[in-house]
């Protein structure tokens, strides 16, 4: 499966693959991360192709929301990242060993990852089907890390619009974040406030020690967590200490809930 936003560039792939691997059938082209972690999980592809800058959500979030969902009995898809020339990128799926490719794709390049492909489907009739997620998602965490932008200066305040006031809300008192539609909601031990900037840009700005990504659209202050617990399908949850709600934990971030 192909995802490229860009019309072009997803018909250039398409057609370069078909002269460097004539055996690979084309299951869908999509151009946005939503649809992309949709339609990967409906039709459960071999191998995917992501264009790193979609609308909607990036390729590497669109990889991760499909993670989070994937049948565990089934393996996890070959991840081949498309992105412009970006270094510091590059230099992070090096180090994770997943593969890339640069716009415009090079005949040359095409070939070598088609051999590297080739190479890891016939590794996999042979590995048991959860081996491909479990590397997916280790992969995938230190890709979080290693692209995310700049920190900047540590947030202290959050400044939200309630009516004609802007209510200043010490980060200190926040329980936890949730993305929502054009929205953050930030919610206090009492209080629940709406902020226009995307979670996305607010992440860097908070403290990791303090605040722990949970999940794609949710953040949440450590000291707050009362426990985490394990439902029937074998999913993670998270107790609040002020707050009585649960907050779902995604197989991404799973990993920081372990005993000591």
């Amino acid at each position: 499966m192909i995802a490229e936003d860009e019309p072009l560039l997803a018909e250039d792939l398409r057609q370069a693959l078909a002269r460097a691997w004539p055996e690979l059938q084309i299951a869908a082209m999509v151009g946005d991360g939503l649809s992309a972690a949709r339609q990967a999980l409906a039709l459960q592809p071999d191998v995917l192709f992501f264009d790193i800058r979609m609308p909607g959500q990036s390729g590497l979030e669109a990889a991760a929301e499909l993670a989070d969902a994937w049948p565990e009995a089934q393996p996890f898809p070959i991840l081949v990242f498309v992105t412009a020339y970006d270094q510091y990128a590059m230099d992070a799926f090096e180090a994770q060993a997943v593969d890339y490719l640069l716009k415009p794709v090079q005949p040359e390049r095409l070939a070598r990852s088609v051999q590297r492909l080739r190479e890891l489907l016939a590794q996999r009739t042979v590995a048991p089907a959860g081996a491909a997620l479990a590397q997916a998602l280790e992969q995938l965490r230190h890709l979080a890390g290693a692209t995310a932008p700049a920190a900047e200066p540590p947030l202290q305040m959050i400044q939200a619009g309630v009516g004609t006031q802007i209510q200043m809300v010490p980060v200190h008192d926040v329980v936890y974040f949730e993305a929502a539609d054009k929205y953050v909601r930030v919610l206090t031990a009492s209080h629940e406030y709406l902020v226009r900037t995307p979670l996305k840009e607010l992440l860097p700005r908070l403290d990791a020690e303090e605040f722990w990504q949970v999940h794609r659209g949710t953040v949440v202050r450590a000291a707050a967590i009362a426990n985490a617990q394990r439902d029937e399908a074998g999913r993670l949850w998270l107790q609040l200490r002020e707050r009585a709600e649960k907050l779902a934990v995604s197989r991404l971030y799973a990993q920081r809930f372990k005993a000591m």
